[in-house]
């Protein structure tokens, strides 16, 4: 069984970092684009940074662009997103996604999805 496991998610203040973690289990993801979005309150789901382990092409949303790091552990199996300077605005659910085929931007791209972790950014 295929599973994403996020977690890492807490409440913040603005210009916090925080570090997000995704663990796989039931499969090696080594050579899988993976990505991460959020979804906040009332709102649809939106992609933050997605990255391919074998051309290392990597993309990030204009709104964390320079602030957020997409990373891997191979040997964990784990992706991480490294978020710094948190913003208000950041606040969400955060989801980690494994895709089958090219790197991307949208959620139609990946077959696999974690739980979500709360990441809450007040002051």
């Amino acid at each position: 069984q295929v599973q994403l496991v996020e977690s890492g998610g807490a409440l913040v203040q603005p210009g916090d970092s925080l570090r997000l973690s995704c663990v796989a289990s039931g499969r090696t993801f080594s050579s899988s684009p993976m990505g991460w979005f959020r979804q906040a309150a009332g709102k649809e789901r939106e992609f933050v940074a997605a990255k391919s382990w074998i051309s290392y092409t990597t993309y990030y949303a204009d709104s964390v662009r320079g602030r957020f790091t997409i990373t891997r552990d191979a040997a964990k199996n784990t992706v991480y997103l490294q978020m710094n300077n948190l913003k208000p605005e950041d606040t969400a659910v955060y989801y980690c996604a494994a895709g089958a085929g090219r790197v991307g931007t949208s959620t139609h791209q990946y077959d696999y999805w974690g739980q979500g972790t709360q990441v809450t950014v007040f002051s």
